[in-house]
């Protein structure tokens, strides 16, 4: 009797599409379950960049958009791109001794004004000295202030995930060292929460 009761109490959980950015031409990214769709407000959808796409290049398989649910409706869930991720095993592939690896924090401002923090890694061909770091580092950062302002937060998303600004970064610290690869590692949209 005890179980019956409990079992009348649970509510019946749903399924709900899960729908990618009008950007992304609403394409359905998978399915999610609840109990009330205001459950899903908030909650972050990991996929990955060649689910997404449907092209399975090395980059791709290892980098990871997260998601986040902006609006319900109905049974479509709508979200918007809030960064992403390179995968640890992919980063570590190209990091080598007798090279100098330098993590970067910059945070940019988009042309349609978002906020936006950039993590990236840069490998150098050889072991580089204190003073070099820091003049690596300033080229870095000044190249990827300079690039942020150019682009609005999707199409800046766009020349991260496929590597264009990540060579444009690369072109310009190559003048300071001699330099093996530079990988934007994660990235991340500053919210506000009501």
């Amino acid at each position: 009797m005890a179980t019956r009761k409990k079992a009348e109490k649970q509510k019946v959980k749903e399924w709900y599409k899960v729908l990618a950015p009008e950007k992304y031409d609403s394409k359905e990214l998978g399915e999610v379950v609840a109990s009330d769709g205001k459950l899903l407000m908030n909650r972050i959808i990991p996929v990955s960049l060649g689910d997404l796409t449907g092209k399975y290049s090395q980059s791709a398989l290892y980098t990871t958009l997260n998601f986040r649910v902006k609006e319900v409706m109905g049974k479509a869930v709508h979200t918007e791109l809030i960064g992403h991720s390179l995968a640890p095993s992919y980063m570590r592939t190209f990091i080598r001794r007798r090279r100098t690896v330098l993590h970067s924090v910059v945070d940019v401002s988009t042309k349609d004004d978002r906020e936006v923090r950039l993590k990236l890694v840069s490998v150098t061909r050889d072991k580089i000295s204190a003073t070099q770091r820091t003049n690596l580092r300033r080229a870095i950062e000044a190249e990827v202030l300079v690039a942020a302002g150019e682009f609005s937060y999707y199409e800046l998303m766009d020349e991260m995930m496929y590597g264009r600004l990540a060579t444009r970064v690369f072109n310009k610290a190559k003048d300071v060292t001699p330099m093996s690869r530079i990988e934007f590692r994660r990235s991340e949209l500053k919210e506000t929460f009501a």
